[in-house]
């Protein structure tokens, strides 16, 4: 499969297009610039754009088959939470049109929690959670990965567990912990399984061995209702008539 990997070059990001290259796909690398595209392996394919510029984005997505999406604003407050987590995703997959495509989103644990302190300071959680929303109302087969807290599970902790509903709210690692290299494993093993379409669960790991076929663990979740905005067991805590109006006109294009 020919697969463009937003956000390439980032922790996720990286490891998901070795992962993409060592099981045979065609991988095409979306960097800033060409300081980022030295970062890339050689078999990758560059190509310079930027997610809040939708206006060079035509090429970054011709003649895909797959899009995940990792990228991430930490750090850069409200305005980046939006342009990035949120706008990111609307501008490719404006750019894409009509075309279908398989996508993989990468938001996170917790997407669901508006009343943290943290959400309430960088609004985060919000449009990472307009972004899923966003590939739901897009009529795209997809796949959204909420995945735990990068990187603080234990070396004898690589069981995978797929959770839904969002429950674990405690904006620390007991909510969950995960390997990058695993994040990086299942986004790219989720675009061309077909038990894993139109899913959205949490990733974390547990003590226990890695599972190599992840299959009976796509095809164990739950699908989301059809025609929703939200995933399966979401909290209905972020109505769309209150939503902003610049949100809300986006929806009605689909």
């Amino acid at each position: 499969m020919n697969i463009l990997v937003v956000g390439a070059t980032g922790s996720v990001g990286r490891l998901v297009v070795k992962e993409a290259l060592r099981r045979g796909h065609v991988v095409r690398a979306m960097v800033r610039s060409q300081a980022k595209a030295r970062q890339l392996p050689p078999e990758a394919e560059p190509v310079i754009a930027d997610v809040t510029c939708p206006e060079k984005l035509a090429k970054a997505v011709e003649n895909v088959g797959a899009i995940i999406f990792t990228l991430g604003s930490d750090g850069q407050g409200k305005a980046g939470a939006e342009n990035i987590d949120y706008g990111g995703v609307r501008n490719v997959l404006r750019a894409l049109g009509p075309r279908e495509v398989r996508i993989a989103l990468m938001t996170s644990i917790g997407v669901t929690n508006r009343d943290s302190s943290y959400n309430r300071s960088t609004e985060a959680h919000d449009w990472k959670r307009r972004s899923e929303r966003l590939v739901r109302a897009s009529g795209m087969p997809y796949t959204i990965v909420r995945p735990g807290w990068f990187d603080y599970n234990k070396p004898d902790e690589c069981r995978l567990v797929f959770l839904q509903g969002d429950k674990r709210h405690a904006g620390n690692p007991t909510d969950g912990v995960i390997a990058r290299q695993q994040i990086a494993q299942v986004l790219v093993q989720s675009v061309t399984s077909e038990a894993a379409r139109r899913k959205t669960f949490e990733l974390v790991a547990v003590k226990g061995a890695a599972q190599e076929n992840l299959e009976p663990l796509f095809g164990a979740l739950e699908a989301d209702p059809e025609g929703s905005l939200d995933g399966v067991h979401d909290a209905s805590n972020m109505a769309v008539e209150d939503e902003p109006a610049r949100v809300k006109e986006y929806f009605k294009m689909f």
